[in-house]
């Protein structure tokens, strides 16, 4: 590891204008290249303190020997020369995006003496046209199939072509009416040219004019009662209309535009591209790029617009380029684009209507090819193997931790605390051994002592199922025949005598007391269908769930030394020594172990880091998912949730009779009794719940103060009515405030 003020310039040796520079490493390996309006100051932003720089820059000026640059005249200059130096020398810190080689484009080879329609892909050659990409080649066949009926351009290959030219007979197609045989002149090279040129005229967007011109060439043979010849040109008609068909309408100006969005989490961006000729969307194509530098969203469009018209010119860069954020700055890069088309180029995020729309599907589309990425990534039983390898070497364990647990808190504010437990195997996700906690122990905002709770109540139940099958007792008797005292299931507070967890009244992972029996946990995420039961494996003799009967081989929590600090402890309290812990700290995706002062630092690109954040991740969206259930339930209890008897059906119906619970408060047995549904028994019931209970604080409405009574037609906010409370804040600030 190099120090970066061994290869610092000196004061004043670094010009303050634009330029290109680039950091080598001690093998002279170019691993960094950038681009700058000052140099100067750029360049002093790498040799300050390492303590202040981003992890990632840090290991990239550590990784560095040395550093030089090129001076240019202007910002766009230094925009291209930096891309021209990424491609020459592929740093392995710069953003690279994967290569979109596998993209088909429908190629006409204008550049040959007979043009030759086909499906082409990897590098675009000189004079060769193309449209797309297209996700799929048949889409293209398709597409080519409709359209050789109107435009009838040579399809084959140099060979066939060829050869029936030597033979004097034409291909299939060319008896069929789809090629109009040049290579039996049939048709001059001449009138062939015009042919596909035509052909890219329509490919291009330019469809209005040639339709109505077989429009007005099917009326005049109409006219004329040339009955068969008005007839191929409405069945041409049709053909080209069923192909614009294929390519949906999008934007009613016919527009020429590129829409770019882009999906991102902390290692990865995924970048979606939308070519939209004529106000349909005429390709599409994606990237996936691991963030290696720290960058933001401006700089993965800028890096996004070079890979896409760095080797490009004229209409094939569009007049218009829509982004989801602006490079900083924007203007050497509009001025790029500009020059690289010959015209004016518009660069600019869309703020509202069709163009805004169609953007928020793009970025859909890069939600999802994001999501798809870490799939497919996730799935690869080779990765998952090197990345619990990676892990176990990290951490200093004897063996891949093939079961990790993963633990995080959640409230809001202090209220509804609650915790979740999410386990892996092998690399994957088992949603049957998620477990959710409510924290009971103590009220208010308090993490690390959540944390120590958690971990003890889960382990206490793991020692309970441990010592409830006998491993504990490894038959030998205890004192008077009785078992054997366990010290560890003794301070977990279990009972010796029985082999089973002491009715303690602490409680569980899904809120019951420990002494309570088994109970199916529901996932508070409808949309997930989780329903958190244990599967075969994991019964009893009598049929009941062992919920905690397996132990991980490593503890994973959300949080840094603190929270770690915590679930050791716990798991020492307990006697607990053969688990690993860890803790995941989100703001620079440091590893920390308990007793250690300095976390460790796993590589960026390290499949084991990718793992641990999947795992730090899902125990995060279970967890806030509880939480935000349990805040919703609380906000729509009421007094009238707390009467014996009392359904949801009647509820509503006493509600609906008086309007509020104030007036149903108010109200005498015998007018309660007046309800459908209700009789004098469960009105009694209801005016006694009531009379005890505390009547509600007046909702009030944040925005302008006033008090919002009941004769307003508004709800109490903790009636038994349904609907949202009046609550402080806008949804953003509520979110924001939740852990």
């Amino acid at each position: 590891m190099a120090d970066p003020s061994s290869y610092r310039p000196r004061p004043g040796e670094i010009p303050d204008c634009p330029g290109v520079y680039r950091f080598r490493d001690e093998h002279r390996r170019v691993i960094y290249v950038g681009k700058a309006k000052s140099l100067r100051q750029r360049l002093a932003n790498y040799f300050q303190d390492l303590a202040n720089l981003h992890p990632r820059t840090r290991t990239m000026v550590t990784t560095a020997a040395s550093v030089e640059w090129t001076v240019v005249s202007t910002e766009v200059e230094a925009l291209q020369l930096e891309y021209s130096w990424i491609k020459e020398y592929d740093p392995r810190f710069n953003v690279k995006y994967r290569d979109d080689k596998s993209y088909p484009y429908l190629a006409v080879t204008m550049n040959e003496e007979f043009p030759r329609v086909q499906v082409m892909r990897g590098h675009k050659k000189k004079g060769v046209r193309y449209f797309g990409p297209y996700g799929h080649a048949w889409a293209i066949r398709d597409t080519v199939d409709l359209l050789l009926r109107v435009f009838p351009v040579r399809t084959c290959s140099a060979g066939v072509f060829k050869n029936a030219a030597r033979t004097g007979r034409p291909c299939l197609l060319g008896y069929i009416g789809k090629c109009s045989a040049p290579c039996v002149d049939r048709i001059s090279a001449d009138d062939h040219w015009d042919l596909a040129d035509e052909f890219c005229d329509f490919m291009a967007g330019r469809t209005g004019t040639y339709l109505r011109r077989l429009e007005r060439r099917m009326a005049e043979a109409a006219e004329e009662m040339e009955y068969e010849r008005a007839a191929r040109l409405r069945d041409d008609i049709g053909a080209l209309k069923k192909a614009m068909e294929k390519s949906a309408v999008v934007l009613a100006d016919a527009t020429d535009a590129d829409l770019i969005a882009v999906a991102e989490d902390e290692l990865e961006a995924a970048v979606q591209i939308f070519h939209v000729r004529g106000g349909r969307v005429r390709g599409q194509r994606g990237w996936v790029t691991d963030k290696v530098e720290e960058i933001t969203t401006g700089a993965l469009v800028e890096h996004a617009l070079q890979q896409l018209y760095g080797e490009e010119t004229g209409d094939a860069v569009p007049k218009e380029v829509l982004v989801p954020a602006l490079p900083d700055p924007v203007e050497p890069v509009q001025q790029w684009l500009t020059e690289r088309r010959g015209s004016g180029v518009s660069l600019r995020i869309p703020q509202r209507g069709d163009k805004k729309a169609l953007m928020e599907t793009v970025q859909r589309n890069a939600q999802q090819s994001l999501v798809l990425h870490k799939t497919k990534r996730a799935s690869d039983l080779t990765t998952r193997s090197r990345a619990l390898e990676e892990i176990a070497d990290a951490l200093g364990l004897d063996s891949a931790p093939l079961r990790i647990e993963c633990y995080d808190i959640s409230h809001l504010q202090g209220d509804d605390v609650v915790a979740s437990m999410v386990v892996f195997e092998d690399g994957l996700a088992r949603k049957s051994e998620y477990r959710r906690f409510q924290i009971k122990g103590f009220s208010g905002q308090d993490d690390v002592r959540s944390m120590h709770e958690v971990i003890t109540r889960r382990f206490r139940r793991y020692l309970a199922e441990k010592e409830k099958t006998g491993e504990w007792a490894d038959g030998e008797e205890g004192v008077d025949g009785e078992p054997p005292t366990n010290p560890r299931a003794v301070a977990a507070g279990h009972s010796a005598a029985d082999g089973r967890p002491a009715a303690t009244g602490q409680p569980a992972a899904d809120g019951r007391s420990d002494a309570d029996g088994p109970a199916v946990s529901v996932s508070p995420d409808a949309s997930d269908g989780e329903v958190l039961m244990d599967g075969p494996a994991l019964k009893d003799d009598d049929g009941r769930p062992r919920r905690f009967a397996y132990p991980p081989q490593l503890v994973v929590v959300d949080g840094g030394r603190p929270q770690v600090a915590a679930a050791q402890r716990a798991l020492d309290e307990l006697g607990i020594d053969d688990i690993a812990v860890c803790g995941l700290a989100k703001r620079l995706e440091e590893v920390w172990l308990p007793r250690e002062d300095d976390p460790v630092v796993l590589p960026r690109t390290s499949e084991g880091l990718y793992l641990l954040q999947r795992v730090r991740d899902e125990a995060h969206r279970f967890a806030i998912t509880y939480q935000r259930a349990k805040r919703a339930k609380r906000f729509r209890s009421g007094p009238l949730d707390d009467v014996p008897g009392l359904g949801e059906t009647r509820k509503q119906a006493l509600i609906k009779h008086f309007g509020s619970v104030r007036k149903l408060r108010s109200a005498t047995i015998d007018q309660i009794c007046e309800v459908p549904g209700i009789g004098r028994k469960t009105a009694e019931t209801v005016a006694v719940a009531l009379s005890r209970a505390v009547p509600a604080a007046p909702a009030v409405n944040t925005a302008t103060g006033e008090i919002i009574d009941d004769e307003d037609g508004a709800p109490e906010s903790t009636a038994g009515a349904p609907g949202e409370p009046v609550t402080a804040g806008t949804p953003d600030e509520r979110r924001g405030q939740e852990r």
